[in-house]
């Protein structure tokens, strides 16, 4: 049997995704799914037709779903969830602006993925990200190390494209790591960063490296910003495709994801962005990185500050 992944939402982001995933050709079959009638029909006609032309054999099926439920049997046996739908940031809102709309559609799309695929893995990428991830683990009632979002991936490569930039060097050339929440309390790791084996700090100018910790931390809202109207979905998608990518394949891949903190780090009980091993039953495990004590400060923050708010989201 092959493998079933479902994208939740139709719009730039789970569409792109949607994409990514048919051209990795890991997948049997991709599922998209939306409540606007028609779009993911059409997009899935559209990505079936490219088949041809870039030579993938997964399948795309696209099917219209209600608000009350209805039409999501098609995701049935789905090995991973990708939650996209909610409503995108606009100029000067912040990522917790969105907290309570996206609440009242995540919720009901969790216990939908519970009732029609209980095993499946669920990756969140709604906003407010490590909010929402709480949200689904709680609607769902999925084990925690089977709910984990996307955040520390995306900003790991933003970090990684600024340094880069800034230090004129191959993409290739650059190692970076960004930990805690996908926000205002984002903790770039500059001591586990690198330019060609070399530490950041020999490369750039400190006050250089803290003017791009800064614009990562930033990042989205530098795009949404520049479009105006929508967010960023080229660098998220891809992100989030190579996480569904390394649960299809049980891969082991070692990641920065928002995943269940459980006595790591000294943090207890909380959604938090950390390294993570990821295979087909979620996280492995979360993989401890060495930090420095400013850094290991930062990110206790971070747990406190999302701590509070995923409380507030189980009664949402």
């Amino acid at each position: 049997m092959g493998k079933k992944v479902t994208v939740v939402g139709a719009g730039f982001y789970g569409s792109t995704t949607a994409q990514r995933l048919a051209e990795y050709d890991v997948f049997e079959t991709v599922v998209l799914v939306d409540v606007v009638d028609g779009k993911p029909e059409g997009l899935a006609l559209d990505l079936n037709q490219s088949r041809p032309i870039e030579g993938y054999e997964t399948q795309v099926i696209g099917k219209t779903v209600g608000t009350d439920g209805s039409g999501y049997e098609v995701i049935e046996g789905s090995d991973v969830v990708i939650i996209t739908a909610g409503f995108p940031r606009k100029p000067g809102m912040s990522r917790m602006d969105l907290l309570e709309k996206n609440a009242g559609i995540v919720r009901p799309v969790s216990e939908n993925v519970a009732k029609y695929a209980p095993n499946a893995v669920i990756i969140v990428v709604t906003n407010p990200l490590d909010e929402m991830t709480a949200l689904a683990q709680i609607a769902s009632r999925l084990p925690k190390q089977r709910v984990l979002g996307q955040a520390g991936m995306l900003d790991t490569a933003r970090f990684s494209h600024f340094v880069a930039e800034a230090a004129g060097v191959p993409i290739a050339a650059v190692k970076t790591l960004t930990l805690g929440s996908h926000g205002d309390t984002m903790v770039p790791v500059p001591s586990a960063c690198s330019v060609n084996g070399k530490p950041l700090s020999e490369v750039l100018p400190a006050e250089k490296i803290e003017e791009l910790v800064v614009r990562t931390r930033n990042g989205g809202a530098e795009v949404v910003g520049l479009l105006k109207t929508g967010s960023a979905y080229y660098a998220p998608s891809a992100a989030a495709a190579r996480m569904a990518k390394a649960v299809a394949e049980d891969s082991g891949a070692v990641m920065p994801v928002c995943a269940w903190v459980d006595g790591e780090y000294g943090i207890d009980g909380v959604y938090l962005g950390v390294e993570a091993e990821l295979g087909a039953e979620g996280v492995r495990r979360v993989v401890e990185t060495s930090l420095t004590e400013t850094e290991l400060a930062g990110l206790k923050e971070a747990a406190e500050a999302v701590r509070a708010k995923q409380a507030d989201v189980a009664s949402m």
